[in-house]
């Protein structure tokens, strides 16, 4: 008999950090003393990895919404929303969501990865799948945890996608799987190409507005509002850790759909509801969200100005204007090389290894919010080119995002 742990031994890239203050995961933040800071080993950095584009987090008014939630209802609901876990508060939420996305239903779930492995509800055996090969982990997951046929095409690549589609069989149902704003690179999915192509064919598009919603569009409702193409999605899902500042997440579409959901979806049946605490802070973000689009200006401002300090330095950032950019490094070791120099100029970013990205692929992810003034935007522009000049790597080392694998 083979002991089952035989197998539990950290990737090569990780067990190759053996220098000291190379390990880049679970570094403990001590305090957020908010305006796009936080303090880890004692000292005050700008933290450059966050996805509260907005800044909402630190709000007093989801602080207050929050905690007035918690003292009135409790730390948490000890239960499935199906059963004992549903509050009038979740139902509001609800309502609200989906009016503001405009779908005719939504359901809440705890976890924006929940929302996504939720739709494996709708991945039936007469099913296939066609993702993006840049989607999140969760929207795999979801279709793995699904009977359906998976086929991934190249990231944002039209002509693949069509020649699916093309292959795809009369009694086959199909749906398209893609995220708005990709959480490693910041660019956005060739939604009108999706759209066009899908209504040819007849397929199901499914949007993960993790990153997108409250930040894209005229009203902040994501990607499909910024493409004028609400309509053509059949499926969204959004997460509450993003800009709207505290956790849960939500799955939104047809009513019926999302009823379906409510009595299939392992995810959300089998699960604790959401607390009250993260309901009311997701309630108080959704009104701030709609009424305050100065945030998004000034979070989009901000992505910018960071954006063209780094294709000055001669990185090679695609195009988009979204608050995240990745810097292709290559070597695992190299980047956390890169990571741990910008630490010690007081930026706290991000590092991607593998199997997070495909071998050879690692690299540094900055991201800024509506907090950061432009004084810190530069700090973060001079850490990156001193970085740069100290390990010699160039400017031009890569930007872009990268796959996950399958």
């Amino acid at each position: 008999m083979t002991d089952p742990f035989v197998k539990c031994r950290l990737p090569q890239e990780i067990e190759a950090l053996a220098e000291p203050g190379l390990y880049p995961f679970y570094l403990p933040v001590e305090e957020r003393p908010g305006g796009g800071e936080a303090v880890v080993e004692g000292r005050r950095v700008l933290m450059a990895g966050s996805n509260d584009y907005l800044a909402l987090s630190d709000d007093p008014r989801l602080k207050e919404a929050g905690t007035a939630a918690l003292c009135r209802l409790g730390s948490g609901n000890s239960g499935s929303r199906a059963l004992n876990g549903t509050l009038a508060l979740h139902q509001r939420l609800e309502r609200e969501l989906a009016e503001f996305l405009g779908r005719p239903a939504a359901m809440v779930v705890s976890t924006g990865y929940q929302a996504n492995l939720a739709l494996s509800a709708l991945f039936g055996p007469r099913d296939v799948l066609l993702a993006d090969r840049h989607a999140h982990a969760s929207l795999l997951d979801a279709a793995r945890l699904g009977q359906a046929r998976l086929r991934r095409f190249r990231h944002n690549d039209m002509a693949q996608l069509g020649a699916l589609l093309e292959e795809a069989g009369p009694e086959e149902g199909v749906f398209v799987l893609t995220e708005g704003m990709f959480s490693v690179g910041g660019d956005l999915c060739d939604l009108p190409g999706i759209a066009k192509l899908a209504a040819r064919h007849g397929a199901r598009v499914v949007l993960d507005s993790a990153h997108d919603a409250g930040l894209l569009g005229a009203g902040g409702r994501g990607a499909a509002e910024h493409y004028g193409l609400g309509a053509a999605v059949d499926v969204q899902t959004v997460t509450f850790s993003k800009c709207f500042g505290t956790l849960g997440g939500a799955v939104a579409g047809p009513r019926h759909v999302i009823d379906y959901l409510r009595h299939t979806a392992r995810a959300a049946l089998f699960s604790a509801s959401l607390p009250p605490s993260c309901t009311a802070a997701a309630l108080a973000a959704l009104d701030i969200i709609r009424t305050e689009p100065q945030r998004r200006r000034a979070a989009l401002s901000a992505a910018e100005r960071l954006r063209s300090g780094l294709v000055a330095m001669g990185f090679a950032i695609p195009p988009g204007g979204t608050p995240t950019v990745s810097l292709r490094v290559g070597d695992a070791l190299a980047a956390c090389r890169f990571w741990a120099g910008l630490l010690a100029e007081g930026v706290l970013a991000n590092v991607m290894l593998p199997p997070g990205v495909p071998e050879g692929s690692a690299l540094i992810r900055l991201s800024v919010t509506a907090a950061h003034t432009s004084t810190q935007v530069d700090r973060m522009l001079e850490a990156v080119a001193t970085v740069t000049r100290r390990l010699g790597v160039g400017g031009g080392v890569g930007g872009g995002s990268a796959p996950v694998p399958a």
